[in-house]
């Protein structure tokens, strides 16, 4: 992991957005802790969190995008045949499938939070031609969510910001359920604010 600790110090923000554009599209970056790595840098003011913060999203949103659009442009036998130089195997591969095909848009959201799917969602949605104007809608939502959560948390551990591996790798499953409960009763309210305004305007 020293690689990229150097990596950071030497070209900062532009380090972030680099590595994880990379991470994303499935090159081995080890992004959970780089991001709660970076939330710690954050608390010493070594960085700023904003700028961290923005340069992070920027760089998931770009490595996101670009998976779609390989997914798009080149289909499935590509990424059966070439899935392993970017780490993704074909039993990888085959469970993201059946996931994305049960639980559609969603998927996207709550792929961030699951190693080894996220790098495979976006392959899906462009494989299957999903629309980009909705796969930008969930997959830049996740991103956000994402990467606000393990920069927050490394913020606020502080010097520990390292047990966040081990805490992610037990609580896992239920942080992607707290999300889902969380997205789930944000969109009922919105819905609820919506229906309620429009009647109020009638």
């Amino acid at each position: 992991m020293g690689t990229w600790y150097e990596f950071i110090s030497q070209f900062g923000y532009v380090a972030i957005f680099g590595l994880l554009t990379l991470g994303i599209i499935g090159l081995p970056v080890p992004d959970e802790v780089l991001l709660t790595y970076l939330g710690y840098v954050t608390s010493i003011g070594k960085m700023s969190f904003t700028f961290t913060f923005l340069t992070a999203l920027l760089g998931s949103v770009l490595g996101i995008s670009i998976s779609y659009y390989l997914g798009l442009k080149l289909g499935e036998p590509f990424i059966k045949k070439y899935g392993k130089r970017f780490f993704i195997s074909e039993r990888t591969f085959e469970r993201a499938k059946r996931l994305f095909h049960k639980y559609g848009a969603f998927m996207l959201v709550i792929s961030y939070f699951i190693p080894g799917i996220r790098h495979v969602a976006a392959y899906m949605s462009g494989i299957t031609r999903y629309s980009f104007k909705r796969f930008a809608l969930f997959a830049y939502t996740g991103a956000v969510f994402w990467v606000l959560l393990f920069l927050v948390i490394g913020n606020r551990l502080g010097v520990h910001w390292n047990v966040i591996f081990l805490f992610t790798r037990k609580y896992m499953w239920s942080m992607i359920v707290l999300l889902v409960v969380c997205i789930v009763f944000g969109t009922i309210y919105y819905r609820h604010r919506l229906r309620k305004q429009n009647v109020q305007e009638l």
